[in-house]
Formats: structure tokens, sequence, C-alpha cells
């Protein structure tokens, strides 16, 4: 029996894929040898990386300009490879232009170990790109897939991963026949583009959540609940018209003492006893802090930049520039928290404005557009404490405040909720992706 994929439409336009549990096996089996192989076609091969393939890593080139002076090649940054924009491009005669869809591998960096299909430009020299011999170049990069948990749980460096070049060259690939090696391949390509569809309509509706969200947010720091209130003129061209009850004010008016830097230290091994050393890596997307790579600093070095709870924190340069996050002791376990240099900490005062209300103003559009204002000003992306400063925030009375925050939560909830379960939802299609990929190219089904 063929393993066949079917694509059932559910209600809200949810598409599930499962595999039939009926699914063909070859007749012999022999041991591979290798534990995470298991058992494999008797009629299959078993040959090393090494005498497949070679990775060719790439290199800085020597000038990399923002604007294309002609028909440069892009350079492929990892935002470029991951599906974004092209924004830099390289003046190098002797820069070595990648086709596109060639197998790539991150070779440095948190990702190191993960494969990657090229777009056609110039690759850097955290990257390798792998040439593949008497080999299907689709089998190939489906087998690169299963290669790549192997080689991510086996990086190597104290600081910054890299790829270990040992393991990469003795890592065993199942080698079928090559007319059998394209079958799978084009059984794969069918397969996992349908996976992928599916995957990318979730996606969709998730970015479709989370602009409903926004218009939430939106209307709760710019109308609050009365739909029919009466306006006014903010006196903010950026802001325009607010209810007439309300007032605008600058950041630094309704605070309980000036925006504070953080400790410009650098962590110690991390000590429960001691503050927790707070740095913008440590915020997770959960609402928690992350539980690796924990640090903290001495009593001595930290005491001067303990947090509060609801204290909000502002990213001032680097890529998060402009970000913030609301600080709660509940999350983590430590008792005592100081924050780091790149941080900047606005202390709300609650009898003007509450903590949730301004950091719910911080993530709306009206924000997003006076940060565009600022860098729009600045030839580096970097706000400091005076530019933050300076923010206009809207202020409604301190008990419409927390009415605003009560709908909004209610509401929010129900969205985050949904795109929740639809996370939940992709995330299960990828596994399955990746069942599917390791089950087909390692020979635990057959599909010809």
């Amino acid at each position: 029996m063929k393993i066949l994929l079917r694509d059932t439409n559910m209600a809200n336009t949810n598409t599930h894929i499962k595999l039939e549990k009926s699914i063909g096996r070859y007749q012999n089996y022999k041991d591979s040898g290798v534990e995470w192989l298991g058992e494999i076609p008797e009629h299959w091969e078993l040959i090393r990386f090494k005498f497949l393939a070679v990775a060719n890593k790439g290199k800085l080139p020597n000038k990399i300009v923002s604007l294309n002076e002609g028909s440069l090649p892009p350079y492929m940054s990892m935002e470029y490879l991951r599906g974004g924009e092209e924004n830099q491009w390289v003046k190098d005669q002797d820069a070595i232009i990648i086709d596109e869809d060639e197998i790539l591998l991150l070779w440095d960096g948190s990702n190191a170990g993960e494969f990657l299909k090229s777009r056609n430009g110039v690759i850097s020299s955290t990257v390798a790109h792998i040439v593949f011999k008497n080999i299907n170049k689709k089998f190939a990069w489906f087998y690169s897939k299963i290669l790549e948990l192997e080689l991510r749980k086996n990086t190597v460096g104290m600081g910054i991963p890299h790829v270990n070049g040992k393991v990469l060259n003795n890592l065993l690939i199942t080698l079928p026949p090559i007319a059998e090696q394209t079958t799978i391949a084009q059984f794969l390509d069918d397969k996992t583009t349908k996976i992928d569809e599916a995957i990318a309509i979730k996606e969709q509706q998730i970015n479709l959540l989370k602009e409903r969200k926004q218009i939430l947010i939106h209307k709760a720091v710019t109308r609050g609940l009365d739909d029919n209130v009466t306006l006014k003129d903010s006196g903010v061209e950026w802001i325009g018209e607010i209810p007439a009850h309300w007032e605008v004010k600058k950041l630094k008016y309704i605070l309980n003492e000036k925006l504070k830097y953080g400790a410009n230290e650098s962590g110690i091994e991390y000590d429960i006893n001691l503050p927790r050393y707070v740095r913008i890596t440590d915020f997770g997307m959960d609402g928690k802090l992350n539980e690796e790579s924990k640090l903290s600093l001495s009593w001595k070095n930290g005491g001067d930049y303990l947090l509060k709870d609801g204290d909000i924190l502002f990213a001032r340069s680097g890529a998060t520039v402009g970000k913030t996050y609301q600080f709660k002791k509940s999350m983590s376990i430590e008792k005592d928290y100081c924050f780091a240099g790149y941080l900047i900490k606005a202390e709300a005062n609650e009898e003007i404005i509450l903590s949730d209300f301004l950091y719910l103003y911080t993530n709306s559009e009206l924000f997003n557009k006076w940060k565009d204002s600022i860098f729009i000003k600045a030839t580096i992306e970097n706000i400091g404490a005076d530019k933050y400063s300076q923010l206009y925030v809207n202020i409604p009375p301190i008990k419409e405040q927390k009415e605003i925050l009560l709908k909004y939560q209610k509401d929010s909830k129900k969205i985050e909720t949904t795109i929740t379960l639809k996370q939940q939802e992709i995330g299960k299609i990828k596994e399955y992706k990746s069942s599917l990929i390791n089950s087909v190219v390692t020979g635990k089904v057959k599909v010809c």
C-alpha cells in the first residue's frame, strides 16, 4: 500500500492533514547499526556524508552596500534568507554567487546546524553551501532535514555555537537506488507542499487575529468604551483626536521618578540569593523570563537597579530598539531582580496612569508612529531616555482606565486563546511533516 495524504476541509476553513493508518513497508530490512536510524531497507546503502557532499563555507564580502548600484547580487542576510526583502547588496567582484534553491547549512550562531534553501545571492562566512554528488538533489534536501536533528544536538563552542565538522562528515545517509530516490523526492515534494499550504493558511489566520487585537488596542487608547464620546484635537499630530475629557502628557510627567538606565555591568554566575540580572534576551513570548543562561549581579553592582512589579522597560538600541516589556515578579522564581544597561526603566505614577494602561499604550500603533518619527530624524536607530521622556501619552481618568483595561483584557483573551490553539495546530502539522519526511527517507515506509 502507498502512503496517502488526505486534505479534509473542516469548519472555520481549518485544513486537517492526516496519514492513512494502513501504510506500506519494504519486504526486507537490515540493521543500520545506528541507533537514530534503526532498520533500513535491505537493498539500500549507508554512506557517510563526506563521501556524498562537500561543505563550502562562505566568506564575508569585501563591501556590502545598502543601495543597489547596477546589477549587484543581494547579500543573503538571515532576514533575507528567511523570506525578507532585499536590503543589502554585495560590491565584490570575487564574491561567489549562489543560485536559488541550493542547500545551505547555518554553520555558526544560535541556529547552527539548520539547513535552509538558498535565495540567489552571496552567503556570509557563517553559512556553508552544501554540494551533493551522485544523489538526487531533492532527496538530499529532504534527508538534510533529518541530519539537522543530529547536528543541532552536537554543536560545539563555549560562546557562539557552531557545527561540529567531524560529526557532519561522519553522519550516515541512507541511499536508495537513484530511481527510488527520484520517486521518494517527488512524493515528498507533493505532500510537503500541501502541508506548507495548510500551515500558511493557519499563519494567515493568526495574522488576521493579531490585526484584530491591534484594532482593540488602538480603540482602547484613543477612544475608550464610548463610541459616541465627544472628541477634541489632542494637539499632537500623530495622535489626532481623543475624548474631550482625556488629557495628553509627556511621559516624564507621569512617572514617580526620572527614566533610569540599567546597570552597565557584566553578569556573574547565577545565584538565587543575588539579584537576577534581567536582559532584553531574557523576556520570552509567553510572559515569562527565560530560564536558560541566567545571570546575577552582586548587591554592590545591582542594588541600585532593582525592579518592582509593573515597571515598564524600554529597549534603547539594537534589534529590539523601541520594544517595551512590563516586569512582574511572577515571571520567574527569584525574589530580587535588576536590569541591564540596554534597558530604560519607567515607573508609572499610578495616581495618574496605571502601569497596565501605559504598557498597553506602548503596544499600540500610536507608539509605533512615534517611534517611526524618531527614526526618520535620526541616522542611528537609538532611543535614549531623553527621547522617551518626550513621548506624548493619552490619559483617561483612572476609573475609566480600569474599565477600559477590563474590557480589553476580556476581548483580547478570546483572541489570544484562538491564536494559541492555531499555533498548537501548526506545531502538530510541523511534527507530522517532520515525521513523514523521516519515515520516508529512512525507508520506514514505502512510497513506490
